[in-house]
């Protein structure tokens, strides 16, 4: 909506993954460089974990289009599966059709395919995105997997990606087997102020910006840091927002007080106390034990509920952009609308605390 206004050629701050706007911090090129050894020598499990939002599904999307016709990859991004279901999207992934087999055939095919793919000179890579998903019954699949191999090498190549919690996963007592596996382990840090500058910028000469700095004044970065931690997601929630606001005012560029109008669009406290908000208002989800029937379901439904959060980010982004823009191009009021959002969102966190108290019956 206003990519004529400032001479652009695509959206710079999309929160959707894409590669051509990576920006190679250190922290993200050392991950990527610990994937690139996994796989050239053929070095087992990799794990890369990092915050919401941190550009992990982007940098797997960047690995993947590196990769020459040697390479036969399975990515698995939906990961809220039995056992059953994984093995049959794994083998979806490399191409067979596993829909009418039970398990053990399933296992029999995998092998299979795994052995003579290896036998003609390929390698074979599974990686799974939000891999904190991932139950002990698919952890403990993945880790049979991975056990393929000849005397010198490894037949498939592991790596999983995922949240903190997939640290909090591998390090519990019983997945002593799978975690002995592992080569290399990562975390993708936040961006320092200096690299979200960076990054702001890269976006910019991406999308066809001249003069990034004319269009983003060095005076917002401190701004737009405090407000997102350095998390590449909310940085380009937030420039966007701050772009929409510029553009309704007529701006030619966005300043610091336009990231402050953004701020108050969003409805957005500074990072860091939002931060210490949400560790103290996120129901607690414990299972103890062997979980049964029952406590699985619980679990499931609780992880679906916050895999929803970063679609809720994006629609309530993008219902608030054209909430401003309708404000201030037409001077009409939408706070109804606005208010109907924030009601939307605060009944996904009742129902998040309703899981916890049936839990707790």
């Amino acid at each position: 909506m206003y990519l004529d206004h400032f001479h652009l050629k695509e959206h710079p701050f999309q929160i959707t993954p894409d590669s051509d706007f990576l920006y190679m911090s250190a922290a993200h090129s050392r991950a990527k460089a610990y994937m690139d050894y996994s796989i050239r020598n053929r070095d087992g499990f990799v794990v890369i974990t990092g915050e919401v939002g941190a550009g992990k599904t982007t940098l797997i999307r960047k690995l993947l289009s590196e990769f020459d016709d040697n390479v036969v990859v399975a990515k698995i991004f939906q990961t809220q599966l039995d056992e059953t279901q994984f093995l049959q999207a794994v083998l979806v992934e490399f191409g067979l059709n596993p829909f009418n087999a039970g398990k053990v055939e399933l296992m029999d095919m995998l092998s299979s395919f795994l052995v003579e793919s290896f036998l003609k000179r390929k390698q074979l890579v599974l990686i799974v995105d939000e891999a904190q998903n991932l139950n002990r019954r698919v952890l403990e699949e993945i880790r049979m997997m991975s056990g393929l191999e000849t005397e010198k090498q490894k037949i498939l190549h592991v790596i999983l990606v995922g949240q903190p919690e997939l640290n909090e996963t591998l390090d519990a007592p019983g997945l002593e087997q799978l975690t002995q596996r592992v080569r290399l382990r990562f975390h993708i840090a936040a961006l320092t102020e200096a690299e979200a500058a960076d990054y702001v910028y890269h976006r910019l000469r991406i999308a066809g910006a001249a003069n990034p700095e004319a269009l983003f004044a060095r005076d917002a970065i401190p701004a737009i840091y405090e407000y997102t931690g350095g998390i590449p997601r909310l940085i380009n929630t937030l420039c966007d927002t701050a772009l929409t606001c510029a553009f309704a005012d007529d701006s030619a560029g966005v300043d610091e007080a336009t990231v402050k109008s953004a701020v108050l669009e969003l409805q957005w406290k500074p990072f860091s106390a939002r931060s210490r908000q949400a560790s103290r208002s996120m129901p607690s989800m414990v299972f103890d034990g062997a979980p049964g029937t029952r406590d699985r379901d619980l679990k499931e439904l609780a992880e679906a509920v916050a895999s929803m959060e970063p679609r809720l980010d994006g629609i309530e982004t993008l219902l608030k952009s054209v909430v401003t823009i309708l404000q201030r191009r037409n001077r009409i009021s939408l706070r109804v609308s606005d208010n109907q959002i924030q009601q939307f969102l605060k009944q996904v966190s009742a129902e998040m605390e309703k899981l916890q108290a049936n839990h707790h019956a």
